[in-house]
């Protein structure tokens, strides 16, 4: 169970991490606020699990796995809904 927590929440986490950055890159100002906080949410979640569990192999494939699939998903929505900078 605590691999497909971890998954989701590094998913999450990259996600919002690497939407922010194409926030800040492309002058998104109103969406920075709102990742920041979903970004030291989610943040704080994976710490707490990890100190509770322990290192794992298993925590490593699903943070692994969830940053990955969250990186590439958050490029693609980003500039499907919000475009790039002319």
């Amino acid at each position: 169970m605590m691999f497909i927590t971890l998954f989701i929440a590094s998913f999450v986490f990259v996600f919002l991490k690497a939407f922010q950055q194409r926030n800040v890159a492309f002058d998104h100002y109103k969406w920075v606020l709102p990742c920041s906080f979903g970004m030291a949410a989610t943040e704080v979640y994976v710490i707490a699990a990890i100190v509770v569990t322990g290192y794992n192999f298993w925590a490593v494939v699903g943070m692994g796995l969830g940053g990955g699939t969250g990186a590439l998903a958050s490029m693609y929505l980003h500039r499907k809904f919000l475009g790039s900078k002319s």
